[in-house]
């Protein structure tokens, strides 16, 4: 199957920050095939008039809880911990299999019409996680959270490590890279050594990379202080989780001494800005993270803290709370920003995706320029984060293939995911 984009404004990405007016773009499979002012000579199987549109890389939502969706709105007004101990555990303590399947494809549904190809996900329930999201058709990196409270941990027996075993086993790099799976750790305060360095063994021996979150509450760092004498990210370097390519959600109070520690191993930063703010948690130093050397990377969080899956919304709050915390209206960049969104989290993920050019994979979005709200355009990047929303997507391509086209899904029935989320899901977890 090829598709050419023709008479599109082309936000390609690139480390010029190239913007094509009138430019074309040919997919060839799953693949970028060509980019350029000049027609291609080779006939497409189909040709998307683009006039008046930003063809630009999908968002990467680059640390999520999809399943959370179910928990939108639910507990709010509340620090991290008092969420999570009295509403958010004893509702997912209710769980199923299709109560998670119906909250992860509501959430896809969301994200997809908002522009999103690809999710880092951290939960349980993962094999039906991953059912619905190749069922989707974006690509997605999957961990099994992984928490233990006690010291009688034995890993052969422990859940979270044969689940994140069999699902290595079963699905990383399913159907050409669309599933990978990363080893993970909750997080410092809810897990110990010995998991610590289980995991860190597994993801140096199966070539996994790793998903954690990390100092997101003033009294998370506190507390690894008195517990370890160090911050998390320096017992996380000490046990080795940083010797494969990770992924550190949150990072609002890491120190200058944390930045060189995640830049010297090549650890990704997810700035979580909607979540963090909801939560009271603080605002992540993106900014001197950025100029420290770290890679950083955009995410939504779960629903339940957000409370929606929106990148634009996410794009929007990172470049505002930069500027009122700096007092600088320069802190972040617009081509920053955009880079956060897509090319940053592509390289989290280890994908070749977040760029228009060829040979990447064909992971694009079309925004309507002509909406009343995107118009008129000065300054298209200014516009994508100002004063875009997740209503102005069009199209969204995933892996080559047009999965979202003029609030149609192609791949999701999404009457049904309503009437399994109203009827069964939230019944169950709330009544």
């Amino acid at each position: 199957m090829t598709t050419l984009f023709s008479h599109a404004t082309v936000l390609c990405m690139d480390e010029a920050g190239t913007v094509l007016q009138d430019g074309y773009v040919l997919v060839r499979g799953r693949e970028i095939a060509y980019v350029g002012l000049i027609r291609p000579q080779e006939r497409a199987d189909r040709e998307v008039n683009a006039t008046g549109k930003v063809l630009m890389p999908g968002f990467v939502d680059a640390h999520t809880h999809l399943t959370m969706s179910l928990m939108r709105g639910y507990g709010g007004g509340h620090d991290l911990q008092t969420w999570l101990n009295d509403y958010i555990f004893p509702v997912e303590a209710k769980l199923d299999s299709r109560a998670v399947r119906a909250g992860t494809a509501l959430s896809l549904a969301e994200a997809i019409a908002g522009g999103v190809t690809s999710v880092s996900d951290m939960y349980y329930f993962c094999d039906d996680i991953i059912a619905e999201v190749v069922k989707s058709g974006i690509s997605a990196n999957i961990a099994r959270g992984a928490t233990v409270f006690t010291e009688d941990f034995f890993p052969e027996a422990y859940p979270a490590c044969a689940e994140t075993r069999q699902l290595t086993e079963k699905w990383h790099n399913y159907n050409d890279g669309q599933i990978k799976i990363d080893a993970c750790i909750h997080g410092e305060y809810t897990s110990n050594p010995k998991l610590w360095t289980w995991m860190a063994d597994f993801a140096r021996s199966h070539g996994l990379q790793m998903h954690v979150h990390l100092s997101e509450t003033k009294a998370e760092q506190e507390g690894c202080l008195q517990r370890h004498g160090m911050t998390p990210a320096a017992v996380f370097e000490r046990y080795g989780l940083w010797d494969t390519p990770a992924i550190a959600a949150h990072c609002v109070w890491t120190t200058p001494e944390d930045w060189e520690i995640l830049r010297r191993h090549g650890v990704t930063a997810v700035h979580n800005p909607a979540s963090n703010m909801k939560l009271a948690s603080g605002a992540a130093p993106v900014a001197q993270l950025l100029t420290a050397g770290v890679n950083v990377a955009l995410g939504t969080d779960g629903m339940s803290s957000n409370d929606n899956h929106s990148m634009f919304e996410e794009m929007k709050l990172a470049a505002l709370l930069a500027r009122v915390t700096s007092l600088d209206p320069l802190a972040l960049r617009d081509d920053t920003v955009l880079k956060m969104a897509t090319v940053n989290g592509a390289r989290a993920q280890g994908r070749h995706a977040g760029v228009v050019a060829a040979g990447y994979q064909a992971d694009l979005i079309l925004v309507d320029l002509r909406a009343p709200n995107l118009q008129p355009c000065h300054d298209v990047k200014s516009n994508l984060i100002y004063a875009a929303n997740a209503s102005n997507v069009c199209m969204n391509m995933a892996r080559g293939t047009i999965i979202y086209e003029n609030g149609n899904f192609l791949t999701l029935d999404l009457d049904e995911i309503l009437r399994e989320v109203e009827r069964y899901a939230v019944p169950k977890l709330f009544s």
